[in-house]
């Protein structure tokens, strides 16, 4: 494990959603911060990782670099970084950091339980890192060994099955609707939080290509529809929109029912029109499903939905710190082997080095069977003698005890000494 291997970490358990838009940082800004990270400050190991619910630096360092990490953030983003200092944790025992950085990946600290979505945000920020030459040895195998790791997630637990939020839950139950449609034409009204939300589910499927936003506010549905990628309809062409979808999505706030059993009535419904209502209070009435053609889905069975799949993720999580804890303690073996791995190479290169310039001196008396022999046997005398110091070491590292006998060793077999002085 690499020692000095440390992390700065803003997410949305400690800092509000208002701090970390503001810290939020798209792909290029955060090229921009590993590049100053990189050549300003001489961090390594860097992984800059940005979300809607995180901010993280990842680096190594043999002294804490947090304050100026933040420093760095708050100059990129334009504002005095005391302003959002206490927001940030800092990290600093690396196999906290290695555990942080498996949980965060695989979900178990995401907002909604098991997210799918921060795996492939990781991988992103891994190839940044990677492209930028950011990414030391160290880094490249805690990566290799995290994405591993949620390979395994997925295909042994079910801790990424189903829907764990409203909002997704919804776009699975309209994907369930519209299965049997080739094109489905898709109305979400009403912008809000968790109708915004919902756009954001809308616009990173491929499944629907027809996807339109309407709201009272048309600067609003503006932007949504530009982040998510998604058509606007004017708030007075609503009727319009409603009889040319096949789902419409509600989060309408209001005190009354928004959709009326009148409005739905005067439709012209040639085909099942779902209304799915994310409201409360209720935005869609609840006698409109008397409307022939009109099926209505209420926030309670979105939730049910949810709620379900959330259930199932919790219950697999005892399953994926298993498969952390049993993916980190090979890893901090292999990492061990590694750092003795200069000093069995070195031990293999002095013992070979000594047989090869003893039978140098016989070789020239013998004939060339004799001195083929001669080469055989000691090549395999010295495999022996090497066998039982690299177990011996590697036993070592599993304990945590390899430091004291890779001294020992070097002392012994004078492996600091040029393998032609020893010989001499």
């Amino acid at each position: 494990m690499n020692h000095f291997f440390k992390a700065v970490s803003l997410t949305y358990k400690k800092a509000p959603l208002a701090i970390r838009e503001l810290l939020s940082m798209p792909e290029e800004a955060c090229g921009y911060l590993l590049y100053t990270l990189q050549h300003s400050l001489g961090l390594t190991d860097l992984l800059v990782l940005s979300t809607c619910n995180r901010t993280e630096v990842y680096y190594t360092a043999e002294t804490d670099q947090s304050e100026a990490i933040i420093r760095a953030l708050g100059v990129l983003k334009g504002i005095d970084s005391t302003d959002f200092r206490s927001y940030f944790d800092c990290l600093n025992a690396a196999e906290e950091v290695a555990r942080h950085l498996f949980e965060v990946t695989l979900g178990l600290d995401a907002q909604v339980v098991g997210d799918v979505q921060i795996s492939s945000q990781v991988k992103r920020a891994y190839q940044r890192s990677a492209d930028a030459g950011a990414a030391g040895p160290f880094l490249h195998r805690l990566l290799h060994a995290v994405l591993a790791a949620n390979k395994r997630v997925q295909q042994e637990t079910v801790f990424r099955d189903g829907a764990a939020s409203t909002s997704y839950a919804t776009l699975e139950l309209v994907g369930e609707l519209t299965a049997h449609l080739d094109g489905p034409r898709v109305l979400i009204v009403g912008l809000g939080e968790i109708g915004a939300d919902v756009c954001r589910h809308f616009g990173k499927s491929q499944r629907f290509a027809e996807v339109t936003v309407c709201n009272r506010t048309a600067a609003t549905a503006a932007v949504v529809a530009a982040e998510c990628g998604l058509r606007v309809l004017d708030f007075a062409e609503l009727s319009q929109g409603l009889a040319e979808a096949d789902i419409i999505i509600s989060s309408v706030a209001a005190d009354q029912p928004f959709f009326t059993r009148k409005k739905l009535a005067a439709l012209p419904i040639l085909s099942p029109k779902y209304f799915i209502d994310l409201s409360v209070p209720r935005s869609i009435e609840a006698v409109a499903e008397q409307v022939p053609g009109v099926l209505v889905y209420n926030i309670d069975s979105i939730q049910a939905k949810a709620s379900a799949a959330l259930a199932r993720r919790l219950a697999a999580v005892p399953q994926v710190q298993r498969i952390i804890t049993e993916s980190l303690a090979e890893f901090t073996l292999r990492s061990r082997e590694l750092q003795v791995s200069p000093t069995i190479q070195q031990l293999k290169s002095t013992l070979e080095g000594l047989r090869r310039q003893e039978v140098a001196r016989y070789q020239k008396k013998a004939s060339a069977e004799e001195a083929g022999r001669l080469d055989e046997v000691t090549r395999a005398l010295t495999q022996k003698f090497l066998k039982l110091p690299v177990l011996r070491l590697k036993a070592a590292c599993q304990r945590g005890e390899s430091d004291l006998l890779v001294a020992v060793l070097t002392e012994l077999f004078a492996l600091d000494v040029p393998t032609d002085e020893l010989a001499a």
